[in-house]
C-alpha cells in the first residue's frame, strides 16, 4: 500500500507510522529522517537543504520532493510505502500525484487521524523532559513523575521545552490549518481519506487504523 499519514501535531503521527509501517511491511518515510540522513551523508540535495537551515531560510518544496522521490525509487518501496510529513501542503501533494503518475502509481489512502485542538495542547503542553537525559520524558497528566518537577530514572530536573509551551503549541496549530490542512480537502476530492480518531491508547488506535484502511477497499494484512 502507498499511504499519506496526516494529522496535528500531537497526533501521535511518529508513533502510528512505526506500528503501521511494520504491520504492513512497507517502509515508514519520514521528512524528519530525510533531512537528517541527506545533510548527514552530504548528498547535494542535503548540503542545498542545509545552506538554506543555515541561513534561517525554509527550505523550498522542490528540494523537499527530491529528497522524497529518492527514497520512494529505493527497491524496499517498491511495494509500497507511509509518508510521514510529506506532502505538507498542496503544491506537494500536487507534486507527490505528478511523481505517482509518471511511473504508473497512484496512492492507496491518505490516513488522517482526528484529535480535538485542546487535546493536542494538553498533550504537548504538558511534557515534561529531564535536563539529564532528554530521552526521559514524563507528562503532567498521563505519566507523571512520583515526585513533581524530579525524574523517576535519574532524579534529574524535569523542564517544560520552549517549543512546548501552550503559545508555541497554537502558533504551530495555526501553521497546520494553514499550510498542511487544505491537503486533506484536496485527496478528499479523489476520495483517498479515511479519518479515524487518534484518541486513546496507542495499540487501539493502530487497531482503528488497520481497520480504516481494510475497509477502504485493501485489506493492509
Amino acid at each position: 500500500m502507498r499511504i499519506v499519514l496526516v494529522g496535528p501535531p500531537g497526533a501521535g503521527k511518529g508513533t502510528q507510522a512505526a506500528y503501521l509501517a511494520e504491520n504492513l511491511s512497507i517502509p515508514h518515510i519520514s521528512t524528519g529522517d530525510l533531512f537528517r540522513a541527506n545533510i548527514s551523508q552530504g548528498t547535494a540535495l542535503g548540503l542545498e537543504a542545509k545552506s538554506y537551515m543555515d541561513a534561517g531560510d525554509l527550505v523550498p518544496d522542490e528540494v523537499t520532493i527530491g529528497m522524497a522521490k529518492d527514497r520512494m525509487e529505493r527497491p524496499d518501496a517498491a511495494g509500497g510505502f507511509l509518508l510521514d510529513g510529506f506532502p505538507r501542503n498542496v503544491s506537494q501533494a500536487e507534486a507527490l500525484d505528478a511523481m505517482l503518475k509518471s511511473e504508473g502509481m497512484t496512492l492507496d489512502a491518505v490516513l488522517d487521524l482526528e484529535v480535538p485542538e485542546d487535546e493536542v495542547v494538553k498533550r504537548i503542553a504538558g511534557r515534561r523532559i529531564c535536563r539529564n537525559d532528554s530521552s526521559h520524558v514524563f507528562h503532567v497528566t498521563y505519566s507523571p513523575p512520583a515526585i513533581e518537577g524530579v525524574c523517576d530514572v535519574c532524579g534529574g530536573d524535569l523542564y517544560q521545552r520552549d517549543d512546548d509551551s501552550e503559545e508555541t503549541v497554537r502558533k504551530r496549530l495555526e501553521v497546520y490549518h494553514t499550510q498542511t490542512e487544505p491537503i486533506i480537502d484536496y485527496y478528499r476530492g479523489q476520495g483517498l481519506v479515511v479519518t479515524i480518531s487518534a484518541l486513546g491508547k496507542v495499540t487501539d488506535v493502530t487497531g482503528r487504523a488497520m481497520e480504516a484502511l481494510k475497509k477502504d477497499g485493501e485489506d493492509p494484512a
